[in-house]
């Protein structure tokens, strides 16, 4: 009797990736594909698919390779549970982008096989993703490397300080509530459609975070998710009590841009819930907000160095100086990720605001499974 072999996955834009994954995976035995349902695709991107639930699975029960397809029921980054449970499979398949501690857990809990597969196109043919067939969007992510919630004049008023954050290429499709500014990001794309357009790069910034905190928004969100969208390379804002900070300064040499790349990685956790709400139990005072002050600082000077021990170290600091000002940034899971990586990591936080997202995570060596990005260069814009 041949092992069942379970993949899920949205699986939109059916292409030829699509394709040489799902026949990988079937070397493993009969093929049993679960796909997300319209609804929790939406919940997790942002948007709902371009084919719907039905005619994605009409399209994937038409490949040989395939012996059943299965519509998941669930919601979340886990919303395969009850097809897993049905079907029983032997052996659980992903790719790179899909694998998460929580899958991998889960797997080894009902004793299931877990396996990760590399990203590998059919023979001459081009490297394919769902991203890359739609139409074409250059406008980036961001990520916040140390410093932040001193973007928020109720953090920045006991301390002024330093928010450091990277403009990310759109590699990949990052989940929605996960931190990396996606909210934001949509707001540019309203904005924009597919390109930050030329010209003052701070003025830019300043009209899409407007644009994204129109009058009587009861919540600002931090200027640095517009700036660390709009503006290229690797960014140092100062704040001091104020949503927009006093100075910008940029980094673009291209040594240490590589060097950052090179030693961050990122860990797939899966989106907040809808009821997170981190500005409950806050605990924020002089002492705490010029910790993580200082620690931003000792993050910059310890990437225009390349200094990757000093790099973990005060990664580390200013993320622990986020959670005891905010502590619903964390959970009991998300500690028991931090645990399976603390022995292979220098330093580590949590994407944006915590509660999920993605783990990012220092290290001198790679870590298996997890995601690199990519920076955004300055001569982008010319």
């Amino acid at each position: 009797m041949n092992k069942k072999v379970f993949v899920t996955g949205c699986f939109d834009l059916l292409h030829s990736g699509h394709v040489a994954f799902l026949k990988e995976a079937a070397q493993y035995g009969d093929l049993y594909v679960c796909i997300g349902n319209d609804d929790n695709v939406k919940n997790l991107k942002g948007r709902y698919p371009v084919n719907n639930q039905e005619e994605r699975r009409y399209m994937l029960d038409a490949l040989a390779c395939v012996k059943e397809v299965r519509i998941n029921k669930g919601l979340g980054i886990i919303d395969f549970e009850k097809e897993l449970a049905e079907i029983a499979p032997d052996i659980f398949v992903v790719n790179e982008d899909g694998h998460t501690p929580a899958k991998e857990a889960l797997c080894r809990s009902n004793h299931i096989e877990y396996h990760v597969l590399s990203r590998k196109p059919h023979g001459d043919l081009p490297v394919r993703s769902t991203t890359s067939l739609r139409t074409v969007c250059t406008i980036p992510f961001r990520i916040d490397i140390a410093g932040g919630w001193l973007d928020q004049p109720y953090v920045s008023k006991y301390y002024p300080g330093p928010v450091l954050t990277v403009s990310i290429e759109p590699t990949i499709e990052f989940n929605d509530r996960s931190g990396m500014a996606s909210s934001t990001r949509r707001k540019a794309i309203e904005l924009w459609k597919t390109e930050i357009p030329a010209g003052d790069k701070e003025q830019l910034a300043k009209i899409l975070f407007v644009y994204d905190n129109p009058p009587g928004t009861g919540h600002v969100s931090g200027s640095q998710d517009s700036i660390g969208i709009v503006f290229p390379g690797l960014n140092k804002l100062w704040y001091h009590n104020n949503y927009w900070p006093d100075t910008i300064e940029s980094i673009h040499e291209e040594d240490i841009l590589s060097w950052i790349e090179s030693h961050l990685y990122l860990v797939t956790l899966g989106p907040r819930v809808s009821t997170y709400n981190v500005l409950e139990n806050t605990q924020i005072n002089a002492e705490r907000a010029k910790a993580l002050a200082d620690a931003a600082d000792s993050c910059w000077d310890a990437m225009l160095h390349k200094d990757l021990e000093a790099f973990g170290e005060a990664f580390k600091a200013s993320f622990d100086a986020q959670i005891a000002m905010f502590p619903n940034m964390m959970d009991e899971d998300i500690w028991k990720v931090i645990e399976q990586y603390r022995s292979r990591a220098l330093g580590w936080k949590l994407s944006g605001a915590g509660g999920g997202g993605y783990l990012i995570l220092v290290s001198d060596k790679p870590i298996e499974n997890a995601i690199q990005i990519k920076i955004r260069r300055r001569d982008v814009w010319g």
